[in-house]
């Protein structure tokens, strides 16, 4: 979908992007607070944050509570959510283009005029407790925080937050609201048909009764390598890993289009170097590699789950491809496929108002930067052999890593694996 942007700073300090879609018939909304978990007051209300957020739609000044705010929110099908993580916390909407006012006035009853009451919090314990307790039981979803915190990030598991929600007093929520929720702190996104309602829309957003404050500092942590760990579930029918390397700085836009095309060559299909040649011998369902790019530091991720008895065949193969990177054996015609199969990426990733919004978010939400869509296809085309080996060497010549694991199996054998890893780093090919 063809569209236009808007970058614009508002009289109240808070910024955003407008998004013209003209053939959009839908509207969508994102409203961005640096007010995630590392902004609580202390680590023993870790779940502040996130306690908050549960109470984002609940009692306001208008409804008394969160069924009758829901009830006006959808009842033409507008849908609507919050999201809290590490650094955010995200509001987010989605209605039809002839109700896009009605939905605007009310995600500011929620985010500007919010009546926090007891009640709503002792049932929000309840639920939030229900939701970590569930993360326990999800191995993935165990295991990365583990992983977090291993290299050195100022993060707790999730066994840890729950310990914390009993403690957290309706003070600490609203201390936590009132600290973060500024307008200075704002950034938001505002996509569809805006065509004769900029005007409006910007007076509208500088009419909420915000104070000024200014956009949270980033914080950042200092990484170091760490020790393979294992977390112990009788249960595992399986091992379910995860593999992260860290590079202590940004990369760039090039760096990380390189990263993506060897991700695709690596584990991006079923006819790739590890995933492909995995499920060709049994050795593991699924693998997936990743790379992450934030304001300070870059991670290259490898995760999945594997049969204990096909692990040491499986990583043999992950340290064998990626070793044939290290020494630049890439084929041009594998990094030519990965570069159309992300071309066509692009050209299916602008479908809707939601992709094209999403598109912009998280690069313009954490560091505030707006990514130029249409020069994509161009920094794609400049992928090259060299600018992916160079990349991955720096990586391993970091040596900031760790292997972590959910499984029923002895220390020594995660040990094994963490060992045919460590292979790959301190620069001998």
């Amino acid at each position: 979908m063809k569209h236009t942007i808007e970058e614009v700073k508002l009289k109240n300090g808070a910024e955003g992007l407008l998004i013209n879609i003209p053939s959009a018939t839908v509207m969508s909304y994102q409203f961005n607070f640096r007010a995630g978990n590392r902004y609580t007051r202390s680590h023993d209300r870790y779940e502040t944050a996130h306690l908050m957020e549960h109470m984002a739609f609940g009692a306001n000044s208008k409804f008394k509570n969160e069924h009758a705010y829901e009830a006006e929110f959808t009842k033409n099908g507008a849908y609507h959510n919050a999201v809290t993580g590490d650094i955010s916390m995200t509001y987010i909407a989605n209605c039809a283009d002839f109700e896009w006012q009605r939905i605007l006035d009310l995600q500011e009853l929620a985010i500007v005029e919010p009546k926090f009451n007891g009640s709503e919090l002792e049932s929000e314990k309840g639920n939030v407790k229900n939701e970590l307790a569930d993360a326990l039981n999800n191995y993935n979803r165990l295991l990365w925080p583990k992983i977090q915190q291993s290299l050195g990030e100022d993060t707790l598991l999730f066994s840890q937050r729950f310990k914390t929600i009993g403690d957290i007093t309706l003070a600490d929520i609203k201390e936590h609201y009132t600290r973060t929720h500024t307008a200075g702190n704002m950034r938001f996104i505002i996509a569809g048909k805006l065509r004769g309602r900029r005007a409006q829309i910007k007076g509208m957003l500088e009419s909420w009764n915000l104070p000024a404050g200014e956009r949270s500092a980033m914080p950042h942590d200092g990484y170091a390598k760490a020790a393979p760990t294992l977390i112990r579930r009788k249960d595992a029918s399986n091992l379910t890993f995860g593999w992260s390397s860290i590079l202590q700085r940004k990369l760039t836009d090039g760096e990380v289009d390189a990263m993506d095309c060897l991700n695709h060559i690596l584990t991006g299909t079923l006819y790739s170097k590890i995933l492909g040649k995995a499920r060709k011998r049994g050795l593991v369902y699924s693998i997936f590699s990743d790379i992450s790019n934030g304001p300070m530091e870059a991670s290259w991720d490898f995760g999945g789950g594997v049969n204990y008895d096909t692990s040491e065949a499986l990583f043999g193969l992950m340290v064998s491809e990626i070793r044939e990177i290290l020494r630049g054996n890439i084929s041009s015609e594998d990094v030519e496929a990965a570069k159309q199969y992300a071309l066509g990426r692009y050209q299916m990733g602008a479908q809707t108002v939601g992709q094209i919004s999403g598109f912009y978010s998280g690069k313009y939400f954490m560091e505030g930067v707006v990514d130029n869509y249409d020069k994509v296809p161009e920094m794609i085309k400049r992928v090259s052999i060299d600018a992916i080996v160079s990349v991955v060497r720096e990586f391993f010549a970091a040596d900031i890593w760790t292997l972590a694991a959910v499984g029923n199996c002895a220390k020594q054998d995660l040990v094994m694996l963490n060992n045919k890893i460590e292979t790959l780093y301190g620069g001998e090919l």
